[in-house]
């Protein structure tokens, strides 16, 4: 009996820190995501946008797109795409670093998605309660409303996403 005792009491010692561990690495980033971003997801690096083929970067909050060959890296969106509204447009969630190196995959796998506009921005989900709070940082962005080109509808001037 004292054996098994004992055996059950250094299984527990040594696999704790194995538990506790994956309980640590468990990442959240629900304040930091846009606005305009779908509900229902904890953790997003990024965003990929079928209808102008463009990516939105959570961490470094700036938008990589195709111009002439190249990837640009932006705080904005290029002016081509000025009327292009976020909050409608579908996004889909991309977890891997640099996902313009699978554009070509992601181009032809997410197509269908172009024209679709029923996804729920977290602005007019119930989790707003989040942005209305004037402390909170993202407040200033969902009462504006920014609809991502760089003009913010609530204010006259430059906008900021």
């Amino acid at each position: 009996m004292k054996k098994k005792l004992l055996f059950a009491l250094l299984l527990c010692i040594f696999s704790a820190p194995n538990f506790l561990n994956a309980q640590l690495n468990v990442s959240f980033n629900i304040g930091s995501q846009p606005v305009w971003g779908p509900v229902g997801y904890n953790y997003v690096e990024n965003y990929y946008l079928p209808e102008i083929e463009s990516y939105y970067n959570v961490r470094s909050r700036n938008y990589m797109y195709m111009s002439n060959g190249r990837w640009i890296t932006s705080y904005n969106l290029p002016t081509r795409y000025v009327n292009y509204d976020l909050y409608r447009g579908y996004k889909v969630v991309i977890n891997e670093t640099n996902p313009y190196k699978h554009f070509n995959n992601h181009r032809v796998k997410y197509i269908s998605y172009r024209n679709k506009h029923n996804q729920q921005p977290i602005r007019d989900s119930k989790e707003m309660k989040y942005y209305e709070n004037k402390n909170h940082p993202n407040h200033k962005e969902w009462k504006n409303k920014d609809n991502g080109n760089g003009k913010d509808k609530g204010k006259k001037g430059k906008g900021k996403n």
